[in-house]
């Protein structure tokens, strides 16, 4: 699709990589946020040393998913201060070196605290990024239309984030389990796949610094800061009677789609996968050897005897871990292949549909499957059920796609960063995140009468993903029209 007419000021050459730079940070931020989802039951298996559906694991997982995004949340509203203060593109370049090193740290993890804290400053790299790479590009291209092009169709790369690191840790699986002595020359604390796949996450840092010297500042923060025109950033202002319905009900609304995604969506591969009725011929056919090798290991007397027993405990579990995982790998697909669609979807709809009527084609339908999808289409069909996370992904993540496209149109220039950073981080890292720690820790083990964490977690997930939905649907019709301010620029 063409972006003609070009930007103000921008060459052809220029602009493209401005498009190319922000596709690449959209990719990885997904990248690195959906990286816990495919490696967490792994890490956290190994670093508390219990089986990988213990409840230590669940109950991880879920702290572990509301930690990192309350500190992205925090340290994100700093951040979109920081991108009305300092600039766009710098705070930006800042933000990906943050979370193209900090996996790498994680990689090296030896005790739960270690990664705990690295996924927390990745998740504050990414939560940063995001705000500042959209502001950028909605006040580097001007017309309307070029606009909303840029911004959905680069958008749409961040659903790419999530296809490829599912992908990378598949293909990393696979070489671990036919060369367990690992890469000789890569030391780790351990061969494992998840530290592996954390190693990755440094890939981005260096590709962006390559780019970054040959894109411009955003010419309208720009201008205005030259000229001394440009206000300064005030929390307090987001209240204002000009600007508090704007500032409620965008927080809102993005606290609802991050709720669905890490209540339901994010929880299905790290927590719901191992309880599919799919993988119960691989139990019922390795269970036997799994529950004598435990029994071996709780009448094990001597030190010599525990460790012999509990090789054979990890060897006889190992059938039963590799089917998880694989089911874990191709849940993440369908999941992220739903959010492309979704990004891809919206790309196209923005340009023909009104705004506020655009968000209702995505949350309407949500209502009815996400209960539907949880309740009763996970204790079915296997791909009857990976259908509906398809349609779940697609749904939720143009809702993100939505919010970032709607954030830099309703706030002033002088607070786009304070005003969308507030928006998402406050009402998605802080409060939607909170989900997952309600699911986990508060719904699921309410449900007693359901057997197993991963049926419970389901459950918890169907009423999760329903309510917020719901709750979306309403905030719709209390959307304020974008703002009159233009995008305006010195000329060239």
């Amino acid at each position: 699709m063409s972006l003609a007419p070009p930007a103000p000021g921008l060459k052809p050459v220029t602009r493209w990589l401005v498009l190319l730079v922000a596709a690449i940070g959209f990719l990885f931020d997904t990248y690195e946020l959906l990286m816990f989802p495919v490696i967490g039951a792994q890490a956290l298996s190994e670093l508390l040393k219990v089986p990988p559906t213990d409840d230590q694991v669940r109950l991880w997982a879920g702290r572990m998913l509301w930690i990192a995004a309350l500190a992205g949340g925090v340290f994100g509203l700093l951040g979109g201060f920081l991108i009305d203060r300092l600039g766009r593109k710098t705070v930006m370049v800042g933000s990906i070196l943050v979370y193209s090193l900090s996996p790498v740290a994680a990689a090296y993890s030896t005790e739960l605290w270690q990664l705990v804290l690295f996924r927390s400053t990745t998740f504050i790299g990414v939560c940063v990024e995001l705000i500042a790479a959209v502001t950028w590009l909605a006040e580097l291209f001007q017309d309307k239309r070029q606009r909303e092009i840029a911004i959905g169709w680069t958008l749409a790369c961040a659903s790419l984030g999530g296809i490829l690191v599912t992908e990378v840790f598949n293909e990393i699986v696979g070489y671990v389990r036919e060369h367990p002595e690992g890469v000789s020359w890569l030391p780790l604390p351990t061969v494992a796949a998840w530290r592996y796949t954390l190693l990755t996450g440094l890939v981005p840092g260096a590709l962006i610094l390559l780019l970054m010297p040959f894109v411009p500042e955003s010419r309208v923060w720009k201008a205005k800061k030259d000229a001394g025109t440009l206000k300064r950033p005030r929390l307090g202002e987001l209240f204002s009677p000009e600007l508090r319905r704007t500032t409620v009900v965008t927080t809102l609304l993005s606290a609802c789609g991050y709720a669905a995604a890490f209540g339901a969506l994010q929880l299905t591969p790290l927590q719901m996968a191992p309880g599919l009725p799919s993988l119960d011929p691989v139990k019922k056919e390795y269970g036997p050897a799994v529950r004598a090798a435990e029994k071996k290991l709780e009448a094990a007397a001597t030190p010599e005897e525990k460790q012999a027993a509990g090789k054979e405990l990890a060897a006889a579990r190992k059938p039963i871990s590799n089917a998880v995982e694989e089911k874990r790998g191709n849940l993440q697909r369908w999941q992220e292949l739903g959010g492309l669609t979704g990004r891809i979807l919206f790309a196209i709809l923005l340009l023909y549909v009104a705004s506020r009527v655009l968000i209702r084609i995505f949350l309407l339908p949500g209502v009815v499957l996400f209960p539907v999808a949880y309740l009763v289409l996970y204790q079915g069909d296997y791909t009857v059920f990976a259908i509906a996370i398809f349609f779940c992904g697609l749904l939720t993540v143009a809702q993100f796609s939505y919010v970032s496209e709607y954030l830099p149109k309703v706030f002033p220039v002088h607070l786009r960063g304070t005003g969308s950073g507030f928006a998402t981080n406050v009402g998605g890292r802080m409060l939607g995140t909170m989900a997952a720690t309600l699911n986990t820790e508060i719904l699921a083990p309410m449900f007693t009468n359901v057997e197993g964490n991963p049926a419970r977690v389901a459950q918890a997930a169907a009423i999760i993903g329903g309510a917020v939905y719901a709750v979306a649907l309403v905030l719709s019709f209390l959307l304020p029209p974008a703002l009159a301010e233009e995008n305006e620029a010195p000329k060239a």
